[in-house]
């Protein structure tokens, strides 16, 4: 069995524990292009995700994490239920959740439940990158923009490996209308995090060899 951070209370903060940030958007392509031109970095192309009327593109924030810029993919229909990340609803590209990478997902959710918080059941997914390598995972459902999921990516390769280089992340922190009760949540998850009391949002801060983008200041011109 492999071994558990969280069952050796191992603390990690947000940056260390970060498996990826989620930026939904309604115009993949304009926010590739607006990334790149803020930032010098070109995000390479993830790929689809079939079924769920979206595609993804893909930053390397390091050696195991990365930014998804996910939004509607125009090659497939609509899907019957709502596209995932309220990427329906988005105006702006938005941060929208984050995943923690987790080494054995059953363990890490017992490891969970037994300090007081669910993350709730775990699902297997997979897509197919461009090059033909398929990848599968496991994960959780994001319960709300600053409590983040859990993914577990079994033997598949990470695709921080393979995304496009270049960002770095400086920022990730959270805030929250109650801070205390997220900080008992992110405690049971084995992250520490900080944690601004106000709207729920993430504020995140990338930096590439051009300049830095931050959110939620946004400033972006759709292409």
């Amino acid at each position: 069995m492999r071994t558990s951070f969280t069952t050796l209370n191992f603390m990690r903060s947000s940056i260390a524990a970060l498996d990826h940030l989620v930026l939904a958007t309604p115009d993949l392509a304009g926010t590739a292009a607006w990334i790149e031109e803020r930032t010098g970095v070109k995000p390479s192309p993830g790929g689809q995700h079939v079924g769920r009327g979206t595609r993804n593109m893909l930053c390397s924030l390091g050696a195991t994490s990365y930014l998804e810029i996910i939004g509607p993919d125009p090659d497939q229909p609509p899907p019957a239920e709502r596209r995932p990340f309220d990427v329906d609803h988005v105006t702006e590209p938005t941060m929208v959740g984050w995943a923690i990478a987790v080494p054995d997902m059953q363990v890490e959710l017992a490891t969970s439940r037994a300090r007081g918080y669910d993350p709730g059941p775990a699902m297997a997914m997979e897509r197919r990158r461009p090059d033909g390598v398929l990848l599968s995972w496991t994960l959780t459902s994001p319960p709300s923009i600053v409590v983040p999921f859990l993914i577990d990516w079994g033997d598949s390769l990470h695709p921080a490996t393979t995304a496009a280089p270049g960002l770095e992340l400086v920022e990730l922190q959270a805030v929250h209308p109650e801070p205390g009760p997220l900080a008992e949540k992110l405690e049971a998850l084995g992250v520490t995090m900080g944690i601004l009391r106000g709207p729920e949002m993430l504020i995140v801060e990338l930096r590439g060899p051009l300049g830095t983008i931050t959110f939620p200041s946004v400033e972006f011109v759709g292409a």
